[in-house]
């Protein structure tokens, strides 16, 4: 039904020659010909064609299609309607180089005249390149609607010229010029442009890996992961289409202070993991650090690999699916400096003993041990420790079920408190809970301990889940690495993280057990001031509260301290050192004294006890804690792209009510203070800005209109699901849905965003309106 280029040209009529080669055109033209495949006539000319003339002759095959859709439309309808062309907003995915650019002027015939033989080729290849990307059938979609929103009859009918915008404004015609390749055999190989102006050359030539900088005077560990196999959870899924959002894989490396992360990955039962980590082995004794460590010395640095699989859905949740600690001490007994291993990745919490898929890593020492060790003795040395470990464990417990029994002794109500000595990680092992303990330094990615607590209550929280009924809570301490790269977890998680951020900012901290109301087991943070100061912190908020202790002998005309935490009992306190038991008569918060010292009201664990086992070094199984990454999100772009999406759902929101929407961005603009304001308040707890923000708004609201807002603040960074969950509130959906005459509404969305790409998001809508009585 469609005719190509040739038949268009024919249809043109009379014309110069160069007029009709203006049909077929190439980007060969771009660069220089080989003299001998020009021809006498055109040397010494321009090159043939321009970018100008290869637009031309896509809008002259679109002029085409459209006279004959167009005709064929108006033969079927009523001939006293006409239609016109609907203004099409340019997209800002699809939008061209030269969208909206003036038209240039053409040049002269000479500069357009093209070698003899090849027009018929260029024709072909451009009619493949439409019947490729189907733009014969975008140009009838763009007919489509412009002839089914038919204005009055009194407006023009649809001109080509009409058209020709419409196709520029969808990105129809750059799309096709991005997508044309012209090849050419010169001295013997294949060679493209890419569609520049033509005076700037650009071969494509493949892709050819370049070599990574590495220290030759440092050892390095190349782990490749390539591939993987039985992950039968996702044996029936289908493969993703092209462009297709769908579920994904991303494996996350620490080891020694590196953090790697891979690209992700479609989840599939074979998923295509293809990535190399180059983890530098090194030396931590002092002098030594850029000596080129042996193979005897890399034996003795027992730090494991450790591995955790993220599964990432398509709404942006993340799952923990596997933690892993790979012995890669192998290599250094493999004949060749290789060895090819089959990782075995088994489930988390209680399906922590069930296979969920494996890996096939891949080790190589770089530069290549020149003396390679003896498989006996690596075995002997993980079996040696193994063993120590293992011994060390036992004397642990053994000393625990003592203490244990000596705190019953005291009161035999103990029994009932809260008193964690052991908690089990994501794999089910059990480790002692001050082995989830260790000073944490942040660099530079956070300041203060306020905002340390600050970033520690932006990362999700969520319960570990239970399978079955009951109601039970699922024990499951995660460790660091499987946290952070999660970035959401359980209460525990994020006391864990924040008291170890606190050690590192000097502070004496310990993480507490006890209960909230209604007897729910909780954990949160305690600092010890050098002046007897006590601090709780709750983890999963930032708050702060001075704890004041209630003296239950005191006569009832004594006024007492009125407690603003939320916490009602408390069994132990621990860090990384320390391990206390409260063994004071009552075990509510209000009345306990936080004297450590004072072993009447806390029984101490040996310090020496807690050191054999939760201490890293050459014989622990305490896993090292990994370094924070700073954020990977761009607060000013993600701020904008959900603000935009926002302001869409609002306006599909209140069409659907028969409102109409006007925004003021003004007004929009205006409440950027007030959520600067909130993110400060929480992050330090001082309050400031608020005066400013009232008056700018009141010069803003004429007399006679009034002004209402709504702030609300979320952790994630979904729009859709931040719009439902303001539709919950009635006081947002008075907001989105107002009524009135001369509503404004505004929205304004502000992303702040800190280490692990964690990042708090506020939201302000607001209105404003005449008030009609």
């Amino acid at each position: 039904m469609l005719g190509g280029i040739s038949s268009l040209t024919e249809r043109r009529g009379a014309g110069s020659a160069a007029q009709r080669a203006a049909g077929a055109l190439s980007l060969e033209a771009l660069r220089p010909q080989p003299p001998d495949l020009r021809p006498p006539s055109t040397v010494g000319r321009a090159p043939a064609t321009t970018h100008h003339e290869q637009r031309e002759a896509l809008e002259i095959e679109a002029s085409a299609i459209a006279r004959h859709e167009h005709a064929g439309k108006a033969a079927r309808r009523d001939g006293s309607r006409t239609a016109q062309l609907r203004p099409l907003p340019p997209s800002s995915s699809r939008r061209g180089r030269w969208g909206g650019a003036p038209r240039a002027a053409p040049l002269p015939p000479a500069a357009m005249a093209l070698p003899p033989g090849k027009g018929s080729e260029l024709k072909q290849l451009i009619q493949q390149q439409l019947q490729k990307m189907d733009v014969h059938g975008r140009i009838r979609e763009v007919l489509a609607e412009t002839i089914r929103e038919e204005l009055a009859p009194e407006h023009q009918q649809l001109s080509t010229e009409d058209l020709i915008k419409a196709l520029r404004q969808r990105g129809i015609i750059d799309d096709v010029m991005k997508e044309l390749k012209f090849v050419t055999d010169v001295n013997g190989k294949e060679r493209t442009s890419s569609p520049k102006p033509s005076t700037h050359f650009v071969d494509r030539e493949p892709p050819v890996l370049k070599k990574t900088n590495i220290d030759p005077t440092r050892r390095y560990l190349y782990l490749q992961v390539l591939g993987g196999k039985a992950f039968l959870e996702h044996l029936q899924e289908p493969d993703p289409l092209p462009g297709q959002i769908c579920s994904t894989f991303t494996l996350c490396l620490h080891f020694r202070n590196q953090r790697f992360r891979s690209k992700p990955v479609p989840c599939a039962c074979e998923p295509d993991f293809h990535d190399g980590f180059l983890l530098e082995v090194h030396k931590e004794s002092l002098g030594d650090g850029s000596k080129m460590v042996d193979a005897t010395t890399m034996l003795s640095v027992c730090d494991p690999v450790h591995m955790v699989l993220i599964k990432t859905d398509t709404f942006g949740e993340t799952t923990l699916v596997a933690s892993y600690f790979l012995e890669w001490r192998s290599v250094l007994a493999a004949e060749n400096g290789i060895t090819n291993v089959a990782v075995e990745l088994l489930g988390v919490g209680t399906e922590s003993k069930v296979s969920v898929g494996v890996l096939n890593v891949r080790l190589e020492m770089y530069p290549p041990l020149s003396k390679t060790l003896s498989p006996e003795i690596t075995n002997t040395q993980f079996t040696l420790e193994r063993q120590k470990i293992a011994e060390k464990e036992r004397l642990f417990l053994v000393y625990a079920k003592q203490w244990w029994r000596e705190y019953l002794q005291i009161r035999p109500t103990h029994n009932s408190r809260l008193v964690k000595i052991f908690a089990q990680d994501e794999n089910g092992v059990n480790r002692p809970v001050c082995s989830y303990i260790r000073p944490l330094r942040a660099g530079r990615l956070l300041d203060t301990p306020r905002q340390a607590a600050r970033f520690v209550s932006v990362l999700g929280y969520e319960r570990a889940p239970v399978i079955g009924g009951g109601g039970g809570k699922q024990e499951q301490w995660c460790t660091l690495l499987a946290f952070i790269c999660r970035n959401k977890g359980d209460c525990e998680d994020h006391a864990n993280l924040l008291c170890s951020l606190l050690l590192g900012y000097g502070l004496e901290a310990f993480v507490c057990v006890g209960t909230k109301a209604k007897g729910v087991p909780h954990t949160w943070v305690m600092t010890c001031g050098t002046d007897g100061t006590i601090t709780f912190w709750e983890s999963l908020t930032g708050h702060r509260y001075i704890h004041r202790p209630i003296n239950p002998d005191d006569p009832p005309i004594v006024e007492q301290p009125k407690p603003l935490y939320p916490y009602r009992t408390i069994g132990c306190v621990f860090n990384h050192q320390k391990f206390y038991g409260n063994c004071q008569p009552s075990d509510a918060v209000e009345v306990c004294v936080f004297d450590l010292h004072d072993e009447s009201k806390w029984k101490p664990m040996s310090a020496e006890a807690i050191k054999s086992v939760c201490s890293p070094g050459t014989a622990s199984s305490v896993p090292p804690f990994p370094p924070l990454c700073a954020s990977a999100i761009d607060a000013a772009v993600t701020s904008n792209d959900i603000e935009l999406q926002l302001r869409i759902l609002v306006s599909e929101h209140r069409k659907d009510l028969g409102l109409s929407t006007v925004w003021d961005d003004h007004l929009s603009y205006l409440l950027s203070p007030a959520l600067a304001a909130y993110e400060l308040e929480r992050a330090t707890g001082i309050s400031a800005g608020n005066e400013e923000f009232q008056d700018a708004v009141r010069r803003a609201v004429p007399d006679g209109h009034t002004f209402k807002g709504f702030p609300i603040h979320f952790v994630y960074r979904n729009a859709r699901r931040a719009f439902a969950t303001c539709l919950r509130s009635p006081f947002c959906e008075e907001i989105i849905c107002c009524r009135g005459d001369q509503v404004r509404l505004a929205v304004r969305v502000r992303v702040f965003a800190y280490p692990e790409s964690a990042c708090a998001v506020w939201i302000m809508f607001a209105c404003k309106y005449r008030s009609v009585l």
